[in-house]
């Protein structure tokens, strides 16, 4: 099979890798899943998600890092609040996400320009989060389990109260037999990654044939990891959207 003719792999879970499927289709190319990770909303027993969201209109900013977590607040925040509290800022990582935050609390949402790079660090570069307009607020941080440590590190720094709110759990798996063959012996265009999660799952199946091919990260960060693990060539993409990660696969395959 010639080069061009081999699929372009992708790591990322749920709707995000439906919608990055769909571009990359759309470009021409052959798509691989590996499903390495599936998104399950966390279960509620104790009720600490909900005696969190009682306390929302105590909020100055709510931050949403990932479409699947905006989904899960969505519908925590109906089962709470029949109506929703006003004088709250909404603040997403990305424009997928905030589609989701505003379509169902029907809000406005801020969130980084297209193509600004890492979602954490365009999102703190927003003047709305500087410092001068965070000190002394109190910030609700809603995501996933273990998600995102530099948004709240670095607004507690800029003296903020910043609470987390875990929403879902991420779970990997290893891929099935042909995936593994495919990575182990880099029969692929190009690999798509979007976390360090993804990143170092995948290493266990990771050969010398599958360092030497394209990989295509979301950020600058992710791109230093993969360097260290020893990927040659990496491609960093503007941002996580299917857009800007498809334009990256296009240029990673006509550079190679």
């Amino acid at each position: 099979m010639a080069r061009a003719d081999l699929p372009v792999v992708i790591a990322r879970p749920g709707a995000r890798a439906e919608a990055l499927d769909a571009a990359l289709r759309a470009d021409g190319h052959a798509i691989e899943q590996l499903n390495i990770m599936s998104l399950s909303p966390l279960d509620d027993e104790e009720g600490a998600i909900r005696r969190r969201l009682m306390d929302l209109d105590l909020y100055r900013q709510v931050i949403c890092t990932s479409p699947f977590a905006a989904q899960c607040l969505v519908e925590q925040i109906e089962a709470v609040w029949p109506q929703l509290p006003v004088g709250i800022e909404y603040l997403a990582t990305g424009t997928s996400t905030a589609d989701v935050l505003a379509d169902g609390l029907s809000v406005d949402v801020s969130f980084p320009p297209m193509g600004s790079g890492s979602a954490s660090e365009a999102l703190l570069a927003l003047p709305t989060l500087a410092a001068d307009n965070v000190s002394g607020h109190r910030i609700l941080l809603a995501g996933g389990q273990g998600g995102r440590p530099l948004l709240h590190e670095t607004l507690m720094q800029r003296g903020a109260s910043v609470d987390t709110l875990a929403l879902y759990r991420r779970q990997l798996h290893e891929p099935e037999l042909t995936h593994q063959h495919l990575l182990s012996e880099g029969r692929f265009s190009a690999l798509v990654l979007t976390s360090a999660e993804q990143l170092e799952h995948l290493l266990v199946w990771c050969d010398r044939q599958t360092f030497s091919r394209p990989l295509v990260v979301s950020s600058e960060r992710l791109a230093t990891l993969a360097y260290t693990h020893g990927f040659d060539t990496v491609m960093v993409a503007g941002d996580a959207s299917p857009n800007a990660l498809s334009a990256a696969v296009a240029r990673a395959c006509s550079a190679f």
